[in-house]
């Protein structure tokens, strides 16, 4: 009988809160001021992972190198000998199938807690084997010193070499397939598509006497740049610069201080290692046989906030390509935020 007549007067209770709400006056409320635009980088929250088919294995493909690489079983235990590599094994939600890293994969947090087995371009075979890879990725480095002797072991080595920015997203792609990560990969990579074509559309058809010639940096004397078949050189073009050093040699090369004075940038991009940065870049400002360069007399060089955006061939590719083309064509993107 209590428990009747407490729902009677709970119910009532509720009757009664419910007319004074609907009696009380109403108040029409301020309209919401518009949310700012989400700045360009701003990444879009994450979506659940795509459901993967695994595929029959074994796999043969064909790595950076041209070699036939033949995966005989679902890989379980990854080892990565690049930065780049470990940050799309990362992306692709291979975390967990990581046993091996070099001492430079800082990217995402957790791949500082991961095995090291190797420096920049010395890994230690004795510790490679020590944990029982069934996949090694490596980098073009690698070719003529530890590749050798990995394959002797006969452990699958899969060797990129990032010469473009497409050639990323294609390696991105065949590692997603010989993972079992299929659709993540192509996720991820229509993804960093989207973010390209986004500067692309707006710098593709610019004339060339609208692409500033660009010198890009890596280190001061000797002054260390980049040159054609390299993502670097790829990235400036997609951005809306001319390599000034594009037509002259291949991959990585030092130049002298009078190659830069004729080749005149408009535009100079420093992207040192990362406590090094502001060194190089003084060391370029107060330079005085480079007073009468364009970049310098016109105060356009420029720091990279995180020289990993532009010289590691990772996803973090695309934040690198949107910051080179505010800083190539601020007049047409808008001009980098200073950090």
């Amino acid at each position: 009988m209590r428990k009747y007549i407490y729902n009677i007067l709970t119910l009532t209770a509720i009757v009664c809160l419910t007319l004074i709400l609907a009696c009380a006056p109403t108040t029409t409320p301020p309209p919401t001021p518009p949310s700012p635009p989400l700045p360009t980088q701003e990444k879009p929250p994450q979506q659940a992972a795509p459901q993967e088919e695994l595929p029959t294995f074994p796999i043969t493909v064909t790595d950076d190198l041209g070699r036939r690489v033949t995966i005989q079983k679902l890989p379980q235990r990854i080892v990565s000998l690049a930065p780049s590599v470990t940050e799309i094994l990362f992306a692709l939600g291979l975390d967990d199938r990581i046993v091996g890293t070099t001492d430079y994969c800082d990217y995402p947090e957790a791949a500082k807690s991961k095995t090291r087995v190797s420096g920049y371009s010395t890994p230690d075979l004795e510790k490679i084997v020590a944990v029982q890879p069934d996949l090694i990725l490596a980098e073009s480095i690698h070719e003529n010193t530890v590749l050798p002797a990995l394959e002797k072991l006969g452990l699958p080595v899969f060797v990129t070499s990032a010469t473009s920015i497409d050639v990323i997203l294609r390696e991105i792609t065949v590692l997603g397939q010989i993972t079992g990560k299929s659709k993540a990969a192509q996720k991820l990579a229509n993804d960093m598509t989207q973010r390209i074509n986004v500067v692309t559309s707006r710098t593709s058809a610019l004339p060339a006497k609208d692409r500033p010639g660009v010198l890009y940096v890596v280190w001061f004397n000797p002054i260390w740049t980049m040159g054609s078949e390299t993502f670097t050189d790829d990235l400036i073009a997609k951005a809306g610069g001319t390599n000034v050093f594009s037509a002259d040699f291949e991959k990585a090369r030092v130049v002298s201080l009078e190659a830069v004075v004729t080749k005149n940038p408009q535009v100079i991009l420093v992207s040192a290692m990362a406590t090094t940065t502001d060194l190089v870049y003084n060391s370029i400002k107060k330079e005085s046989r480079l007073a009468g360069v364009d970049a310098i007399k016109n105060n356009r060089v420029y720091k990279i906030t995180d020289s990993n955006l532009i010289e590691r061939p990772g996803p973090r590719i695309v934040e690198g390509l949107d910051e080179a083309a505010k800083l190539i064509h601020p007049e047409i993107f808008g001009a980098r935020e200073s950090k």
